[in-house]
């Protein structure tokens, strides 16, 4: 059908309107780093506080660093989960710094740690001297070698360990083994990862889901000695 003069105009006039319409939506909108990151609250619940998923990690208080390598690592190809992936694909790098220095810059408490737990002693015995002294035999560090000897993170990037879902921590570690999750070079994460086995990751796992989360949940300035390996995310001391 050809359009007349006088529809023509209706038309654009229609569409001015609509256009008028969405520019006042989205004055009303504030552009704030809190409006947008709504979508990752929507998983790693309030102010990024985590969730009673089981699943989802906590993502406040973490250190910067850390948590900028993961968004870009989601982005670039070295972590695979289909949502993070879809929401960081095309965000910049300094897109990526700002969450994370948002999420960073947010204290609340931990939810009280509940220590009850299926793992027989022994699993959990065995666990701890993963975590404390590690296993010098097989060449793998203790987590409090890199991790802090609270567990609670180092920055500018290593994160905590505490306050975490079994379930999670031991999927990470299993992505680590299976080879399915990479950091950049030098990974170490992945030379450790290589010489767990699944007993070792259920052990670990069990035993830092259950333990309290100290008063002071700053990440430490330091690591408490020379790491024991080079790792990208913090130069060797």
């Amino acid at each position: 059908m050809k359009t007349t003069p006088s529809v023509r105009r209706n038309l654009l006039a229609g569409f001015a309107l609509a256009l008028a319409g969405f520019g006042a939506w989205a004055a009303a909108v504030p552009d704030t780093i809190e409006q947008r990151v709504a979508a990752c609250i929507a998983c790693h619940g309030r102010e990024g506080s985590s969730t009673a998923s089981g699943y989802f990690p906590r993502l406040s208080g973490k250190p910067a660093g850390y948590l900028f390598n993961q968004l870009q690592s989601f982005r670039d190809g070295r972590r695979f989960q289909t949502d993070m992936v879809y929401m960081t694909r095309h965000l910049s790098d300094d897109y990526l710094r700002e969450i994370a220095e948002y999420f960073a810059g947010v204290n609340l408490p931990y939810p009280r740690v509940s220590t009850t737990t299926d793992a027989s002693a022994d699993m959990l015995e065995r666990g701890r001297q993963l975590a404390q002294k590690g296993d010098s035999a097989r060449g793998i560090p203790a987590c409090v070698a890199c991790h802090g000897g609270a567990l609670m993170g180092v920055q500018p990037g290593v994160p905590p360990l505490l306050g975490l879902p079994r379930l999670y921590i031991a999927s990470q570690l299993g992505a680590w083994l299976t080879d399915d999750r990479h950091a950049l070079a030098p990974d170490c994460m992945t030379d450790v990862g290589r010489k767990l086995n699944t007993a070792d990751i259920n052990a670990v796992a069990s035993w830092l889901a259950i333990q309290p989360v100290p008063a002071n949940t700053k990440a430490a300035a330091a690591p408490p000695a020379p790491l024991p390996m080079k790792c990208s995310a913090m130069p060797r001391s």
